[in-house]
């Protein structure tokens, strides 16, 4: 093109290529104000069992817009799609409610990550084996720490009591109020039957323990997998994920894989003092940072000053510090 051909040119002859429009991008999210409630049953590779208020059982996926939110069994959700639980129908979660209490544990001590293992259950019911194999009180103090932490009521089910008897073991969480049941493998487990109706509770416990054992007379036809003991006294991992199953006086009790160790890398001291409201309010003189295990750990700990009007009360928490901050034995 020569330079008159050039001069010639106006804006008329400019190709301008078109934008991708004008529009802003809305962030705004659907409400989905037509979602029904269910609460999550039961999770495998990226689908969810939900249980339906009308008592249906439908499948779920997570809806795109709640990206990576974690949705775990417990979780109360709103559901939109097919919500008939018709086979090889599959509905939406859209929504997750917020939660009134979280069961948390870490692979270890050291594990940065922390994991839900259940959303909203009001008990914990702690399964412990008095024989076979033998109670180790470190896991119980762990457990108690989370739950206190995590905001459900600690429940001490101890069972195989016709091969050992409970009382060394119940003298150690006296000072705690701690509720206990005790069981036999012989006898039908009412008291905690009765416990259990009505709310959402967790099982949680070592393997071989009878936790499984427990759920099958409590959930008939529930079917979970009963193992054995090894010969060095550890037993077999016979749940692989967390399921709820429901309770035919109603509720649901949730049962969990059974575990070797429970980490608590994500509570801090005050987490657990917080539970304590007899110790909380001294707690909140103490120096920065302090762990409140007293001196020579903490010095100026102001828990120390409370040692003559609750001496056992005192102990039984510093233990439960003491096992958060790993400085016992709590692997199976």
């Amino acid at each position: 093109m020569s330079k008159q051909d050039w001069r010639k040119l106006d804006e008329s002859d400019v190709r301008v290529r078109p934008g991708k429009g004008t529009r802003p991008r809305s962030k705004r999210r659907p409400e989905h104000a037509d979602a029904e409630t269910a609460m999550i049953i039961g999770v495998d590779r990226g689908r969810w069992t939900c249980a339906m208020e009308s008592g249906a059982v439908v499948t779920a996926m997570r809806a795109r817009e709640l990206g990576r939110t974690p949705v775990v069994v417990g979780d109360q959700v709103g559901i939109v799609g097919d919500t008939s639980g018709q086979p090889d129908t599959l509905a939406r979660i859209v929504r997750v409610e917020e939660r009134t209490s979280v069961l948390r544990r870490t692979a270890d001590d050291t594990d940065p990550f922390e994991r839900v293992v259940v959303a909203n259950a009001s008990q914990l019911i702690m399964v412990v084996a008095l024989a076979d194999p033998p109670p180790r009180t470190g896991f119980i103090d762990r457990c108690l720490v989370a739950a206190y932490a995590g905001g459900l009521e600690p429940v001490l089910c101890l069972t195989k009591s016709d091969l050992a008897s409970a009382d060394a073991l119940l003298a150690l969480y006296t000072e705690l109020d701690v509720a206990v049941v005790v069981t036999r493998s012989d006898e039908e487990p009412a008291e905690l039957r009765a416990r259990l109706a009505n709310t959402v509770s967790c099982l949680i416990g070592h393997s071989g323990v009878g936790k499984s054992t427990l759920v099958n007379k409590l959930v008939p036809g529930a079917n979970r997998a009963v193992g054995v003991v090894s010969g060095v006294g550890k037993g077999r991992h016979t749940s692989t994920q967390a399921v709820a199953l429901r309770l035919p006086e109603g509720g649901w009790v949730v049962d969990t894989p059974g575990i070797r160790s429970f980490g608590l890398a994500h509570i801090t001291p005050d987490d657990i003092v917080k539970a304590f409201p007899d110790f909380a309010e001294a707690a909140e003189e103490c120096p920065p940072g302090c762990g409140h295990l007293g001196s020579p750990e903490d010095p100026g700990c102001m828990l120390d000053e409370l040692v003559p009007d609750a001496p056992g009360r005192l102990t039984s928490l510093r233990r439960l510090l003491a096992s958060r901050a790993g400085m016992d034995d709590y692997t199976d």
